[in-house]
């Protein structure tokens, strides 16, 4: 429990994949046909999914998060001799209506509640991410959901974190940005913003810059920090 307190924010942010909702569900809940292979796929198709949004920034080769989604589903598939074209079709309808961690609804209600300006920014395409905030049933608590579809390149370019402040007309400093993904939390720290890193697994911290304002284990303990 981290003893932080940010003062001047206006805006919480957040990452949508892994920080609001469980990446892992999909495949969770799919275990009546993948049976113990469900975790392995559920690991792979994930590392897959943000390698290649890496690879594909880099090449300058975009394509949206629905189709990425599916081609590291299609890897992780065929690495674990699992080729079915219904369940690949299950599993990516089933990524549409991804869980939301139990803290999830309640932290948004508060903070809205109390004023403050909440966003998703992710990589998600604006279809998948409106499938995921109805299903979670907390479509009404943001101000705005923000995809890297409006500049076609994926996290962490400093031209998605940018999005919030644009559309907002806020500094970076008046941001404060949450992700359970180590790799976003530390680059956004680097692009201004205050972060929180939602460790939510005990993840060893990156090596890269910069570092994170703190750590939190649940997105419970926002509301301490942020509002006064």
């Amino acid at each position: 429990m981290t003893t932080l307190k940010l003062r001047g924010i206006e805006a919480c942010v957040f990452d949508a994949y892994g920080t609001l909702f469980d990446v892992n569900s999909a495949a969770r809940s799919a275990q009546d046909s993948l049976g113990d292979k469900w975790q392995p796929l559920a690991e792979l198709w994930r590392f897959k999914q943000l390698q290649y949004t890496w690879l594909r920034g880099l090449a300058g080769r975009h394509a949206d998060f629905w189709q990425v989604t599916g081609d590291a589903l299609d890897f992780a598939l065929s690495t674990l001799k699992l080729d079915d074209s219904a369940l690949r079709a299950r599993l990516m309808n089933l990524y549409l209506s991804l869980s939301a961690y139990p803290e999830v609804p309640d932290t948004l209600k508060h903070l809205k509640a109390a004023g403050m300006k909440l966003a998703i920014l992710s990589n998600g395409t604006p279809a998948m991410l409106a499938a995921a905030v109805t299903n979670a049933g907390i479509t009404e608590v943001f101000d705005a959901i923000f995809s890297v579809e409006e500049v076609k390149v994926y996290k962490p370019h400093p031209s998605v974190y940018g999005l919030a402040c644009e559309r907002f007309n806020i500094a970076a400093s008046a941001v404060c940005f949450l992700s359970s993904n180590g790799w976003d939390a530390y680059s956004a720290k680097a692009f201004g913003f205050y972060t929180l890193w939602c460790n939510r697994f005990g993840q060893a911290p990156e090596r890269i810059p910069e570092t994170p304002d703190a750590q939190i284990t649940t997105l419970a303990e926002l509301p301490n920090i942020v509002l006064g």
